[in-house]
């Protein structure tokens, strides 16, 4: 009963902000609708108060990158785990915060995951996304929702939309195979419903044996083995309707599916090959965002989604009652938001985020209440650009409630709400008039509430949790050229942070089981650099050059802790990688490269637990012909770790080596 009450509270509030939006009584005058097309500046990380990096689609794909994640390893202060294969999840955290403080963000709202907190970003389709960022703290966008403010750092995923200026509808069919049985087919369709409206469905299919081979090494003998029970089965439809209005105010529906069937191979320990464990995922969402201009100080923007995930694990073992263990879940969240924008003089900016979402699980696990939880999110943020001085600010209140269902049966006691202030600041300071050289600094206070799993799951979770805190602080120059002969230009960034999380919440053994309590805490030192540049080669022929490097030096900090000062697992102090990009008349070239110094696996640096550094290669070349009528074809292959480099991301789990991926995509 709080919950709704609460819910209604909160879309209450986001009405009332509409409503005084519309107040303004100012004359306004529509004029035809004016289209511009742009590729996005590759230099946005120079001018903004945060660190933001950015990389097209179109870029990601002539490198021959085959996911999202690894285009994410590109970027600096981002690890990414990865447990192997096509299949295998893949979760991105930034300056080894924790990829629950990590939102991703898909096409303007955050994805979500109550249960355990982080998502798996393997599953997102690479073949309609125009536009992949990383920022950390969060975007500048004045009209983002309050989740976006609330975040550690925000990972947003864009994805095309129509562009038909000719034809009123346009085909995209392509099929690429390849290594260990994969074979992807895909199709997109741009149509365009009237003048004012045009949707858009893309859809896609993959399934893959995914059995490599790898190099298993035990003490002085090593013996060639092939990795087993790694297939997957998946398929992903989505689906857009994009409407503009007579007041050029414009509404953007999305419906999205993704289902996977996806055997779980396993650590590698010796020579034990066995494993029969299961996964079977479903997501599907529904979202809408309305955006408003009612003059050239209000703005408005409402978003409303629906989100239902569900899941099934199965494990066969003869260690189990009946030989199988089975554990289902399912989630649904309920999501509105609005945000109002005001400006009121050019160089001031101030916007109003109100978020509210209900979320429930319900799972078989032994022990589980099915919880309940409310969440509000108020945020309030200012932009300031004053001669050389850009300031950015805010302030977010948190507010969230949970019920259990099933509490008595369990003798669980409900969590007291949790309520929690966390300020931002970020400033840019243009130090020279005439030159793109700035200074900028930022502070950033979030925390992340702790998961289902954390307060819930089987005998582990303790509902007395605290919300992990963590605070950020940075530093850094960046710099922008002007075009110099055939360089177009130079971009540098260096950004130096201190990041510091306390009330971390681990797994700590008791008298006779573990349980989640609040003990950690971490501190995290922090150098992310990089360089992007482009050059005219000659007439029609140009390249696209761009590096990273990340310095880290990330250590736990708990007190009485027997690993205090040890570096945190699975956290490389010298990370980066290259990307390159040549553009003739007659072929495209692309290489990318990413790699880690040593790390550990576990909070004790010794040798037992060391992962050894490694280098990834990736080259591909592509060509796009003319077949006449308006019609393309895009031929491209792709060869991944072309070293054949055998190396882990997570400790006995082996990464593909080398894999040769074509593809044939055409247009009418």
């Amino acid at each position: 009963m709080i919950a709704l009450k609460r819910l209604a509270t909160g879309i209450v509030a986001i009405f009332c902000m509409s409503v005084v939006a519309a107040q303004d009584s100012l004359r306004t005058h529509t004029i035809e609708d004016v289209v511009v097309t742009a590729n996005k500046s590759r230099t946005a990380n120079v001018f903004s108060t945060i660190p933001v990096q950015s990389v097209s689609g179109e870029d990601i794909r002539l490198m021959g990158l085959q996911n999202i994640a690894d285009a994410v390893k590109k970027f600096a202060g981002t690890s990414v785990k990865d447990y192997g294969g096509i299949g295998g999840m893949k979760t991105v955290s930034v300056r080894n915060l924790g990829a629950q403080h990590t939102a991703v963000s898909y096409d303007g709202i955050v994805v979500s995951n109550t249960q355990a907190g982080q998502i798996d970003i393997g599953r997102f389709s690479l073949d309609n996304v125009s536009l992949l960022s990383m920022a950390i703290g969060q975007g500048s966008d004045m009209l983002q929702s309050a989740r976006h403010y609330a975040s550690a750092a925000v990972m947003g995923i864009m994805t095309e939309q129509p562009l038909l200026t000719e034809k009123s509808s346009l085909w995209r069919i392509g099929l690429s195979g390849g290594s260990w049985g994969q074979v992807n087919p895909k199709m997109r369709l741009w149509q365009r419903l009237s003048e004012s409206t045009a949707m858009s469905l893309n859809a896609d299919y993959m399934r893959a044996d995914g059995n490599y081979p790898y190099t298993l090494v035990n003490g002085m003998e090593s013996t060639r083995e092939r990795r087993t029970n790694s297939g997957i089965s998946q398929w992903h439809v989505e689906g857009n309707v994009n409407t503009t209005f007579a007041d050029s105010s414009r509404l953007d529906v999305k419906a999205y599916y993704y289902r996977s069937s996806r055997g779980l191979p396993g650590s590698v320990i010796l020579y034990n090959q066995q494993s029969d464990e299961h996964l079977w995922d479903e997501n599907l969402f529904a979202q809408a965002i309305y955006n408003k201009r009612w003059n050239s100080q209000w703005q408005w923007v409402a978003r409303a989604k629906y989100t239902h995930s569900w899941n099934k694990y199965e494990d066969r073992n003869i260690k189990y009652t009946n030989g199988i263990k089975e554990e289902t879940n399912s989630q649904d969240e309920y999501y509105a938001s609005a945000t109002l924008n005001w400006m009121p003089v050019k160089w001031l900016s101030m916007s109003l985020a109100e978020d509210a979402s209900l979320n429930k699980l319900r799972t078989n696990v032994n022990g589980s209440p099915n919880p309940l939880r409310f969440t509000s999110l108020t945020a309030l943020a200012a932009k300031l650009r004053i001669g050389r001085l850009t300031a950015e600010g805010n302030l977010v209140m948190t507010y969230a409630t949970e019920s259990l269902t099933e509490s008595e049966k369990y003798s669980l006691k409900t969590p007291e709400d949790r309520k929690h202030l966390t300020p931002s600041l970020s400033l840019s300071w243009r130090i020279l008039p005439e030159e793109a050289l700035y200074l900028r600094a930022l502070y950033k206070s979030t925390f992340r509430m702790p998961t289902f799993n954390d307060l819930y799951y089987l005998q582990i979770g303790n509902t007395s949790l605290r919300p992990e805190k963590a605070h950020e602080y940075g530093i850094g120059m960046t710099w922008n050229s002007r075009r110099m002969g055939c360089v177009k230009y130079i971009a540098l960034t260096a950004d130096g942070y201190y990041n510091n999380v306390t009330d971390k919440i681990v797994a700590f053994p008791s008298t006779y089981i573990w349980k989640m309590v609040n003990f950690g805490k971490v501190e995290i030192w922090g150098l992310d650099a990089t360089v992007a540049t482009e050059i005219d080669i000659a007439r029609k022929t140009s390249a696209m050059l761009s590096a990273s490097m990340s310095i880290q030096d990330a250590q736990d900090k708990t007190s009485g802790s027997p690993t205090y000062g040890s570096q945190l697992p699975y956290t490389a102090k010298v990370s980066g990688g290259i990307s390159l990009i040549i553009n003739t008349p007659w072929l495209t070239v692309g290489y990318s490269a990413t790699g880690q110094g040593k790390r550990y696996s576990m909070a004790q640096n010794i040798r037992e637990y060391r992962l050894a550094p490694y280098m990834e290669h990736t080259v591909s070349l592509s060509r796009r012909f003319g077949l006449g009528y308006g019609r393309n074809i895009n031929l491209q292959l792709s060869v991944n770790n072309i070293t054949d480099k055998q190396y882990e991301i997570i400790k006995y789990y082996p990464m593909p080596g080398r894999s040769l991926t074509a593809s044939a995509t055409v247009e009418f």
